[in-house]
């Protein structure tokens, strides 16, 4: 099992797990939209928003109705959508275009010659991918658990849930909005967005075309999040149509490329990104940024070894310093993602819920607008018992 200070980095992205072991135009300048609010997208926010990781993945397989539904249950202010395409150009909701660990796609009979090895953002993988399904044969399949051995209550859930299109999440935001009587934001990732240009899928003019298609993504709360940059740039003057549409940067805290900047033959690294010069250049085209736990609070060392929480960087004040909102990602309640000195007896998959909560709270402490969380029950708990 991956020491858990990388670990966040290895579930967020497959991109990292490749690099672990290795200018936008002036006219865009102090375009950046105000702060979201889980009810009005102009009006200032006091208390973080908490966003449901993939729905909340700690307790039903993710990018399920099953866990948007309940993070929605707990409090949730946005649920989040990472977006992949399938051969006929449609939008779903899968962490990675690889479905082998997600779905029950190793039990078809029928798809099993579809099994195939391709490099992914510069990784060897081998799996079966959206992109060689249609929708049609997407919806025969079900989801699975990831991380069974440590999430056995979701792990009971596998085979009962379908895959999601964007269109189908956005619908049952928008009922549930409608039930609760409060909005609920959408924050969509775009997942490796220049190895689906590559093979002639691109998904930002499929998001953008979503968009304009349903009234509840054109007129909610939205924030659109990629590793990659160019992507980021390109959709910045296109969404000048939708006021509470907004563009967030995830990064990492390390000395390797954005996928697209590799592709492009670029230098430009995420630790680039994260100094005070960086941050001024990313504000040009996005309105967040989202750096790893570790890059707002370290805890461990440079080898991968965890260790007890540490104090703050400069990082929060810094982003703010040059306009930008703050999103960690992402805190999940199992002693083996936590902080040394956050963690309990019961082994890597003991629940630490008190001690979770308390973790949230350092971060929140430390600045931050909000916070990506495998189990937004706790998240709301933590924000909401801030005095």
């Amino acid at each position: 099992m991956t020491n858990p200070t990388i670990a966040p980095f290895l579930s967020r992205r497959g991109l990292i797990r490749a690099g672990a072991g290795i200018a936008a135009s002036g006219a865009m300048l102090g375009n950046a939209r105000p702060a979201l609010s889980a009810t009005n997208g102009n009006e200032p926010r006091k208390k973080p928003l908490v966003i449901a990781h993939r729905g909340c993945s700690a307790l039903r397989p993710e990018h399920t109705l099953a866990a948007y539904a309940k993070a929605i249950e707990q409090g949730a202010d946005f649920i989040e959508p990472d977006l992949v395409s399938t051969k006929d150009g449609v939008l779903i909701a899968r962490h990675e275009n690889n479905i082998a660990d997600t779905t029950d796609v190793a039990a078809h009979p029928e798809f099993a010659d579809r099994r195939t090895t391709k490099v992914i953002d510069g990784e060897k993988i081998t799996g079966w991918f959206t992109e060689d399904f249609t929708l049609a044969e997407i919806k025969t399949l079900r989801a699975a658990e990831r991380l069974g051995a440590m999430r056995p209550e979701s792990k009971r859930y596998d085979g009962q849930f379908q895959l999601l299109t964007l269109e189908e999440i956005a619908d049952f935001a928008a009922a549930e909005s409608a039930a609760r009587g409060r909005t609920i934001g959408l924050i969509p990732e775009i997942k490796h967005s220049t190895y689906f240009a590559g093979i002639g899928l691109p998904l930002e003019q499929r998001f953008l075309d979503r968009v304009a298609a349903s009234h509840y993504l054109a007129t909610a709360p939205v924030i659109v999040q990629s590793f990659e940059v160019a992507n980021l740039k390109w959709l910045r003057p296109r969404i000048g149509a939708y006021p509470r549409l907004q563009l967030l940067q995830l990064t990492v805290p390390m000395d390797m490329r954005p996928a697209d900047v590799v592709a492009s033959g670029g230098s430009l690294t995420f630790n680039q990104m994260l100094t005070p010069a960086g941050l001024a250049d990313m504000k040009a085209y996005a309105d967040w940024v989202a750096p790893v736990l570790q890059a707002i609070i370290p805890f461990g060392d440079a080898t991968g070894k965890s260790g007890p929480l540490g104090k703050p960087t400069s990082l929060v004040r810094d982003a703010h310093a040059a306009g930008l909102l703050v999103s960690a990602w992402t805190v999940r309640p199992e002693d083996y993602f936590l902080p040394t000195d956050f963690r309990g007896p019961g082994g890597d998959a003991a629940r630490q819920d008190k001690a979770c909560i308390a973790y949230m709270r350092r971060l929140i402490a430390a600045g931050v607008d909000s916070f990506f969380t495998d189990d937004p029950g706790l998240g709301r708990s933590a924000v909401d018992g801030m005095a």
